[in-house]
């Protein structure tokens, strides 16, 4: 463990971490890697709630074999430091699916790391993260998408929108792509901003009270992130999940 290097503020996967949760970490907490190989032509779902009151480090490795399948879905609405990072690696014809949100309020960071590596041609991946914060808090979302010089007919995307309820609270986003093949097809896209209030006049002239418009509009936003996620039930609880920490900003 000595010649371990830890993070710092120069490590770009960590810039917006919180430094003064992070320092209190233990040295072999950083190289904890949960290891996750899914065979060619295998599929693997897993959801994850990070929604508890102490700090939350989750660190992964996923491989994906030859048509492999991996899916993805987390809430982040921890009421401490939380991060959540994927590292992806990415054979022929593989797929890989992620869908987050970060959300809640006091004075609090949450983010989630993705690193994804096509590696291999005709593979394709797609990120959703939605963020929902208030009061002093942070909602960070760093995704890296590297496309090899083989990795041919790759498609790839990212979809970062943030949403601020009040002027203290901060959304990071910092979307990257790093491309060596030339037949391929990536995008991502990332916009922050508060509420619509056009739309939560025309719901208040409808009859909905302030509070349940403004609770519509938010679901609204973050299921995008589970749109992907096929199972109704697996959805509306992650969906549910996300909305909980609501109650104390409205």
């Amino acid at each position: 463990m000595s010649g371990m290097t830890l993070p710092t503020r120069k490590d770009e996967e960590w810039r917006y971490a919180d430094f003064a949760v992070v320092q209190n970490f233990t040295p072999e907490r950083f190289d904890q890697w949960r290891e996750i190989d899914v065979p060619a032509g295998e599929a693997f779902r897993e959801c994850f709630l990070l929604d508890g009151t102490e700090p939350d480090m989750r660190r992964m490795r996923v491989t994906l074999g030859e048509g492999a399948t991996c899916e993805m879905f987390a809430v982040n609405s921890c009421a401490d430091y939380a991060r959540m990072e994927v590292v992806v690696r990415m054979a022929r014809g593989a797929h890989f699916e992620f869908g987050g949100v970060t959300i809640g309020g006091g004075d609090v960071t949450r983010e989630f790391v993705t690193r994804i590596e096509h590696a291999e041609p005709e593979a394709t991946s797609n990120q959703v993260v939605r963020s929902v914060h208030w009061g002093r808090a942070i909602g960070n979302f760093l995704g890296r998408i590297d496309v090899v010089r083989d990795a041919q007919k790759t498609d790839a995307a990212q979809d970062f929108k943030g949403l601020l309820l009040e002027k203290g609270a901060t959304a990071n986003a910092k979307p990257e792509l790093e491309i060596y093949a030339d037949d391929v097809k990536c995008a991502h896209g990332a916009a922050i901003g508060q509420l619509d209030e056009q739309a939560r006049f025309y719901m208040a002239a409808r009859g909905l009270t302030p509070e349940t418009a403004r609770k519509l509009l938010i679901r609204a936003f973050v299921a995008d992130a589970f749109t992907a996620l096929e199972d109704e039930a697996a959805q509306e609880q992650m969906l549910e999940a996300a909305l909980a920490p609501l109650g104390e900003a409205l």
